[in-house]
């Protein structure tokens, strides 16, 4: 598990969030608000990218995925960054394309799994951004990453151990986050319902 000492405003006990529904009007003056972009992080599976879509959607924000713009800088897909180069590569990469979208104007941003858990990552999405945890049960989360061959980390071992055992590791990284909203099979409206609620709270 992870251990590190943090700050007391980083250290706020994470918000766990009740649906409410948030007009379009309350929406867009919400966005207006927000100074910082918004990181969506957690598990693989657990939905960043395309709740982050809707919700840039619903805030009229920019939205990127950092793994496809990983991807498009490389030129080659996650899997073959990681089969090519090795993992630490990856996170170096990873890093650094995250700083450029951390960068200039609100957008909401969805990351990779195992980027909140990089120390350096996380500091920096800390410090120049407004962390969100979306997180689900086990059993979603292997339903969800088993549809697809795509994740390097799942590859060689059984899917729902590896789930259950980097869920348990990253648990304590993501729980730095000072937003957390659980992400459920409903629909999507809900759960960016949920974050909308958070980031008000935050604000």
């Amino acid at each position: 598990m992870l251990a590190q000492a943090v700050s007391p405003t980083i250290a706020l006990a994470a918000m766990t969030i009740e649906p409410r529904t948030s007009s379009g009007a309350g929406a867009r003056a919400l966005a207006a608000r927000l100074r910082q972009p918004v990181v969506l992080v957690g598990m693989m599976g657990v939905g960043k990218s395309s709740l982050g879509r809707r919700l840039a959607a619903t805030l009229a924000l920019p939205f990127a995925d950092a793994d496809n713009e990983i991807e498009a800088a490389a030129q080659m897909s996650v899997s073959e960054i990681f089969e090519r180069f090795g993992e630490p590569s990856f996170r170096d990469g990873e890093r650094r394309v995250i700083a450029r979208l951390l960068e200039g104007a609100p957008r909401v941003i969805a990351t990779g799994g195992g980027a909140f858990v990089q120390p350096d990552t996380r500091a920096m999405i800390l410090e120049r951004g407004i962390a969100v945890w979306l997180d689900t049960d086990i059993a979603t989360l292997v339903d969800r990453v088993t549809r697809r061959d795509t994740r390097p980390l799942l590859r060689g071992g059984d899917p729902a151990e590896i789930v259950a055992r980097l869920k348990a590791e990253r648990e304590s990284a993501y729980a730095l986050a000072p937003i957390k909203v659980m992400s459920e099979n409903g629909p999507h409206g809900d759960t960016v319902r949920r974050i909308i609620e958070g980031l008000e709270q935050w604000l």
